[in-house]
C-alpha cells in the first residue's frame, strides 16, 4: 500500500504529464482511484478477521461460564445435603474433677470413707423388667439407612442419565426370542456397541437400518436370551396394543451428541448402579407430552443447538 501511495509524488505525476500531455490526468486519477480501493479492502478484510476472532473468544467464554456455573450449583448442592444429613456431635459427659476421688462419700464429720465398688449380679426382676421393655418396643433409636443413603447421594435427577445419539448400523432379529431385536449402533465411541431391544413382532427392522435413535450409554452391559447388550435403545410406547417405535433426536443430530435437560445441570454416572435402581425411579417421569415431545418433569430432552427430541408419531405415552 505504502508504494501505491508513492506512485502519486508530484515528479512521478509530473513524468506521467510529459508523457502524454493528453491522457495524462485520466492516468493520474486512474491510479489515486484504484489505490484508494485497495486500501479500503484491505481494511474491511482486517475488520472481518478480527470479528470471527471474536466471535471465537466469546464462545470460548460462554462455555466456561456455562461449565462454572454447573460446577457452582453442583458444590451448593453437596453442600446443602452435607448440612441436613451430617450427624449430630456426640454430647459431652463431665469428667470427674481431680480432686474429688471416685467412689467416695463424705461423713458428716468431714472425713472420706472408701465405698466399694461392688457389682451385683442382675436379679430375677431386673431380667423380667428388660424383657418387658423389649416386648414394648423401648429399644434405643437406630439411626436411619434412609438418611444416611440420601447424604450419600443426595441428586436422583435425569442428569445422571447418560444419554446419547446412536445411528443404527445394523438391525436383526434376535435368535432365542421373536419380539425382541439386535442393533449394533454408532454412539460416537471407536466401535459401535451391540444393543438388544424389545420391539415388538410387528416392528419392519429394515426401516431402523440407518436411522437416529436416542440411546441410555450408561448401564451395566449384561446379557438378554444370550447376546449381551451394552446399552439400552430408549423407545415410545403406547398403552394400549402393542405400538413401540424409536425416540427420535432432532434433525441435524450427530452420533454421540448428548441429550441433556435445561433444568437439571450435571454430569451422568460413570455406570448405573443396579442397586441404587436410578433407571427404575426416573423412569415413570419420563413422558411423551400431547406434541409428541419427549419431557422429564415437563422438561424437554435436548440436543443442545439442534432442537428437542420427539416420537415420530405417538403422543401422551411412556418412555422405556
Amino acid at each position: 500500500m505504502d508504494n501505491m501511495d508513492n506512485i502519486f509524488d508530484p515528479s512521478f505525476a509530473a513524468t506521467l504529464m510529459k508523457l502524454d500531455p493528453e491522457d495524462g490526468p485520466q492516468f493520474v486519477e486512474y491510479f489515486r482511484t484504484h489505490a484508494m480501493l485497495s486500501k479500503e479492502k484491505a481494511q474491511l478484510q482486517a475488520s472481518v478477521r478480527d470479528q470471527k476472532k471474536l466471535l471465537v473468544e466469546n464462545g470460548k467464554l460462554k462455555k466456561d461460564i456455562e461449565q462454572l456455573r454447573t460446577q457452582l450449583q453442583d458444590k451448593q448442592k453437596r453442600r446443602t445435603a452435607k448440612a441436613l444429613f451430617s450427624p449430630a456431635p456426640p454430647p459431652t459427659t463431665a469428667s470427674p474433677t481431680p480432686n474429688t476421688p471416685v467412689n467416695q462419700s463424705r461423713s458428716p464429720a468431714g472425713a472420706t470413707a472408701a465405698v466399694p465398688n461392688i457389682s451385683h449380679p442382675p436379679s430375677s426382676q431386673d431380667r423380667r423388667d428388660r424383657q418387658n421393655r423389649r416386648k414394648r418396643g423401648d429399644r434405643k433409636a437406630r439411626p436411619s439407612s434412609d438418611s444416611l443413603s440420601l447424604g450419600a447421594e443426595p441428586r436422583v435427577d435425569a442428569s445422571r442419565l447418560d444419554l446419547r445419539v446412536g445411528r443404527i448400523l445394523s438391525v436383526r432379529r434376535h435368535p432365542l426370542a421373536e419380539t425382541m431385536s439386535v442393533q449394533e449402533v454408532d454412539v460416537g465411541e471407536n466401535a459401535p456397541r451391540t444393543v438388544v431391544s424389545k420391539l415388538g413382532a410387528t416392528t419392519n427392522l429394515e426401516e431402523l437400518q440407518g436411522v437416529l435413535a436416542v440411546l441410555l450409554c450408561n448401564v451395566k452391559a449384561c446379557k438378554l436370551r444370550g447376546v449381551a447388550s451394552k446399552a439400552r435403545l430408549l423407545v415410545c410406547s403406547a398403552s394400549e396394543g402393542d405400538c413401540t417405535e424409536r425416540l427420535a433426536p432432532p434433525p441435524g443430530s450427530e452420533p454421540g451428541d448428548r441429550v441433556t435437560f435445561l433444568n437439571y445441570p450435571g454430569e451422568p454416572d460413570k455406570e448405573l448402579q443396579a442397586k441404587q435402581r436410578i433407571w427404575e425411579i426416573l423412569q415413570p417421569d419420563l413422558q411423551v407430552d400431547s406434541k409428541g415431545v419427549a419431557n422429564y418433569k415437563g422438561c424437554g430432552f435436548e440436543v443442545k443447538g439442534k432442537g428437542l427430541c420427539r416420537a415420530p408419531s405417538l403422543t401422551n405415552c411412556n418412555i422405556k
